[in-house]
């Protein structure tokens, strides 16, 4: 099943949320979590919808007969003759039920109105210029598609990129000015997610180097930079 589609993404986020997706479905759905960003994305922005419920209600505050009959339930105060009982039953339930009137009109109002969702940012990463030829145009080798919250990111290849066995490509995030930070080591043939706290966070562009197997040993940059993106300002 393809998680990425939102209207899919969406739709099993809303339930997981509400509280309708139970049983093995739910359980199946949080094992999925931790590697579908766009599952974590609609679970979060159905959070965000949903929570201002729990505050935006308007308290209502009880006649005080229903307090009574209350109290008379624990055995704090006597019991209500019958006539009386059955009012207080009757003004309890129309309490009741004006408070679930309140909360369903307020989701209903949510949900025909969600938030326009925020695109991607995509960073496209070309071929690095050959140093006697810096301001040349050369071809675009790989894509960077990151959440609008920076959280995550997916990297594709644009074209086959061929990489010696004992090699590796690692991606780095370059701020505008000191150390390049690691994103980790990418696929040179398909796609590979990112996960690196906040991606944009500091960052100008994005760079990919040749890296010993499993990446930099020391943690800086030590092969030559092959693909070279910047960030839109």
């Amino acid at each position: 099943m393809d998680y990425s589609r939102p209207e899919r993404a969406d739709r099993l986020g809303a339930e997981y949320v509400a509280g309708t997706l139970r049983g093995p479905a739910r359980r199946r759905f949080e094992s999925l979590l931790p590697g579908h960003p766009a599952l974590r994305g609609a679970v979060q922005r159905w959070q965000d919808r949903l929570m201002p419920l729990t505050v935006t209600l308007a308290p209502v505050t009880p006649p005080a007969r229903v307090w009574r009959r209350i109290e008379a339930r624990l055995g704090l105060r006597p019991a209500e003759a019958p006539s009386q009982a059955w009012w207080a039953r009757l003004a309890f339930w129309r309490v009741l039920s004006g408070v679930a009137t309140a909360a369903t009109l307020a989701l209903a109002f949510v949900v025909a109105s969600p938030p326009p969702a925020q695109a991607p940012i995509v960073v496209v990463l070309s071929a690095a210029a050959p140093a006697d030829q810096p301001n040349a145009v050369t071809p675009a080798r790989f894509v960077a598609s990151i959440s609008a919250d920076g959280r995550a990111m997916v990297t594709r290849p644009l074209t086959p990129v061929s990489v010696q066995a004992d090699r590796s490509l690692e991606l780095w995030a370059l701020p505008p000015s000191g150390a390049p930070r690691s994103l980790g080591v990418i696929s040179a043939s398909g796609s590979t997610v990112v996960r690196r706290g906040q991606v944009l966070q500091g960052t100008a562009a994005l760079a990919v180097t040749l890296e010993p197997p499993g990446g930099s040993p020391s943690g800086a940059p030590t092969g030559p930079v092959l693909y070279v993106g910047k960030l839109s300002s």
